[in-house]
């Protein structure tokens, strides 16, 4: 069952831990490599929310997956919730210590949906028009290629929604002829 206000307050208890042991981007990296094993293996997310499997056991696969490849902290941080039989969060604590350091990082996440694939010259527009036009300077952008668009863009912050897509615009003009916007009612 998920349990969001239980991951941000594990994952802000390792932001401050990493934070004062001056490791917070070897953590972060660690975070998107366990996220990474996480969406590519569905069996070793099955295996942390297994009741049957004993934490020992768990705790020998994780280890076996991050052997090397994970900072002390971040496996101190394993090894406690196993201990502590909270393992099956993983995957939530992960998700959510990544959007806690983009929030204290100011990094700000744009989402860019168009038709067909845009080049990384327009991206670079569409970056410095965004920085020049807000307050928002780190911003990490997302591509997304969605065809029944047709043309134009969607462009997502966290807060707003620029819809300057076709799509978007034939459904405007297709609402406006069902509600006979163009026909006068004498009644």
């Amino acid at each position: 069952m998920p349990n969001p206000r239980l991951a941000a307050r594990y994952a802000k208890s390792l932001i401050d831990l990493s934070l004062e042991k001056g490791d917070i981007e070897p953590v972060y990296n660690d975070m998107l490599f366990l996220q990474s094993v996480c969406k590519s293996s569905k069996d070793f997310v099955n295996l942390l929310k297994s009741p049957v499997i004993k934490g020992d056991q768990k705790q020998k696969v994780l280890n076996a997956v991050t052997d090397g490849k994970i900072n002390v902290i971040t496996s101190s941080f394993n090894k406690l919730l196993i201990s502590k039989g909270r393992e099956d969060v993983l995957p939530e604590i992960i998700t959510a210590f990544i959007q806690q350091y983009k929030q204290y990082k100011s990094i700000f996440i744009i989402k860019l949906t168009t038709a067909e694939p845009v080049g990384e010259e327009l991206k670079n527009a569409i970056l410095d028009k965004i920085r020049s036009s807000t307050s928002m300077k780190n911003i990490e952008l997302i591509t997304e290629v969605k065809e029944n668009l047709i043309g134009g863009f969607v462009l997502e912050t966290a807060n707003e929604l620029l819809d300057a897509s076709i799509a978007f615009e034939l459904n405007n003009v297709r609402k406006q002829f069902r509600n006979n916007d163009y026909i006068y009612n004498i009644r």
